[in-house]
């Protein structure tokens, strides 16, 4: 666990409502959506993809899905331009499955508050590789909390 400065981050995004039940079905196609707008329109990536959660509502979770990109790239549709706005975080790596995820939450919360400490009412996490690549127990997902 650590405090760090992060730079504002451009991104390309689609931000929606959802129930948590279905997150990770929603997910699969954002991305999968995202990617393949970035491809037909030449776009790179520039970083992990990541989610920001706006509330905790398990049955409307306010969520924006996307990817760090470079530059202001066209937007379509749903798919609009955001930022992962610059400023302190306090970040942890959670190393294994997403519904153990919770358990690194709960360290990170618990880091921030001995720091003295007050995060936003927002989070957000990078998926730093792929349930499609690595086992569950490998997966490695950073949460940050942008600090007050």
């Amino acid at each position: 666990m650590e405090i760090k400065d992060v730079k504002a981050q451009k991104t390309l995004m689609i931000r929606l409502t959802t129930p948590v039940s279905s997150i990770s079905d929603v997910m699969g196609e954002v991305y999968t959506e995202l990617g393949a707008y970035m491809g037909r329109k030449g776009i790179d990536f520039a970083g992990a993809p990541y989610a920001m959660y706006y509330n905790m509502d398990m049955e409307a979770l306010d969520v924006e899905m996307g990817f760090p990109v470079a530059g202001d790239p066209p937007v379509e549709g749903r798919i609009q331009r955001g930022e992962l706005p610059a400023g302190k975080i306090a970040a942890a790596v959670h190393t294994g499955p997403y519904d153990k995820l919770e358990e690194t939450y709960t360290k990170l919360m618990a880091y921030v508050k001995e720091q003295g400490l007050e995060s936003e009412e927002w989070m957000y996490e990078f998926y730093l590789n792929s349930p499609m690549e690595v086992a569950p127990a490998d997966l490695k997902t950073e949460i940050c909390f942008p600090l007050k």
